[in-house]
């Protein structure tokens, strides 16, 4: 017997709390943006109206103003948005603890085994109609027997509706769709996609998936089984933590970044941050991932594979530098950087002896890393820096956040 799985999603999240507090808004374009005094002036969500102009997330206040003469421009209030994403996730509650979140406006309801829900269809309605009334929000529910269907459900037809994906109208509602729009397809596989000729989800689905593995290796396989809707995955329980496929952050100056000298103090605060995260969770990444943000504000990422997985700062910090060397010659300036550990693994993982790595520098390394580590956690953050640091960005002109990563089930 199939599965049945809903995927909801909170419309506009950002936007449609920001109007419940301030209903003048209502009917009138506006978006959710960053702080412009700290160079984060960009579109974080916006409503349909502003979406109908042709205004998108990530876009610069100047260019959404260009589309949209008449946009509004409101502060994030990331409190409220919490706030109300636990409100709504008490709803989902009460029909499964087979609850499993993703980012804070989507989840994944199992309801396979749920004798209170015998007729899916009128459950993912009656969900929504719960939201609307309790919350003031809207929901938009994708039903199907896979999340992965089941998300493309919920994207399917916005906002505040219910969209049946099943098995006799699956290819004839998903193939034809963009490659971009199901679950684990981000910019780079994207662009990789396209370069292979493949543009739409159906033409995954019909190429051999031996091409793909030798493009995309396992991850290949995952996306053809996914546009062949055989996505097994399971939706985790309330409360079940998910292990990390990714730990990375990004950095925005108070100026932009113009030479190679600026930009490696700023790569070496980038692994700094992201090895301390990788240390205490007991874990080293097998993949570095740069992202550079040009003053057009365009993200674009580069990765390498490296010979062994690594949770040391100055290895970060070098190979990030290396792709960073290999994508930009700095005839323009950045106005941001991240950095990112991907394909993670336990640190106490057996791992092949390489005879062309120095074990003993790496020891060294370690060394210097931990003890740092343990300063820093007895007298604070700013208790120990690098030399080379000294006199460079501070907390008080750098901003660390999550990477501009979309959302997927898997780092790509």
């Amino acid at each position: 017997m199939d599965r049945v799985i809903l995927h909801s999603d909170i419309n506009s999240c950002y936007a449609s709390v920001e109007r419940l507090y301030k209903p003048e808004l209502e009917g009138k374009p506006f978006a959710v943006c960053g702080s412009q005094e700290m160079r984060h002036g960009i579109v974080l969500a916006k409503d349909e109206t502003a979406k109908r102009a042709g205004v998108k997330t990530g876009m610069a206040i100047w260019q959404a103003r260009q589309l949209c003469p008449e946009l509004e421009v409101v502060e994030p209030h990331f409190e409220r948005y919490t706030k109300y994403s636990a409100m709504v996730r008490e709803i989902y509650a009460e029909y499964t603890d087979l609850c499993e979140p993703f980012g804070i406006d989507e989840s994944w309801l199992d309801i396979t085994n749920c004798l209170a829900c015998p007729d899916p269809v009128k459950t993912a309605d009656e969900i929504r109609r719960r939201v609307r009334e309790e919350t003031g929000l809207t929901v938009s529910v994708g039903v199907s027997w896979n999340k992965v269907l089941a998300k493309l459900g919920s994207d399917y037809k916005k906002p505040d509706a219910v969209t049946v994906i099943d098995r006799e109208h699956f290819k004839s509602m998903v193939w034809g769709l963009p490659a971009s729009d199901m679950l684990m397809v981000g910019r780079s596989t994207r662009r990789e996609l396209a370069r292979m000729g493949i543009q739409t989800i159906g033409e995954i689905a019909c190429t051999d998936p031996e091409l793909l593995r030798a493009r995309f290796g396992k991850v290949g396989i995952s996306l053809w089984r996914y546009a062949n809707g055989m996505d097994d995955s399971r939706v985790r329980r309330v409360g079940e933590e998910e292990p990390p496929q990714s730990i990375g952050n990004s950095v925005t100056l108070a100026r932009n970044i113009e030479n190679e000298r600026q930009a490696r103090q700023t790569m070496l605060l980038l692994a700094e941050s992201v090895a301390s995260r990788l240390r205490r969770q007991n874990l080293r990444c097998r993949t570095v991932e740069v992202a550079l943000r040009s003053e057009q504000l365009q993200w674009k990422t580069h990765r390498m594979r490296l010979r062994y997985a690594t949770d040391i700062t100055a290895e970060l910090a070098e190979h990030g530098m290396e792709l960073l060397r290999q994508s930009h010659s700095f005839s323009s300036p950045l106005h941001s950087m991240g950095l990112r550990g991907l394909e993670l693994v336990h640190a106490d993982e057996d791992e092949q002896m390489d005879m062309l790595v120095d074990y003993v520098n790496l020891n060294k390394q370690r060394s210097i890393d931990a003890a740092m580590d343990k300063i820093r956690s007895k007298y604070g953050s700013g208790s120990i820096r690098r030399a080379c640091l000294l006199g460079e960005p501070t907390a008080e002109n750098i901003a660390f956040c999550s990477l501009p990563i979309e959302k997927t089930a898997a780092p790509l």
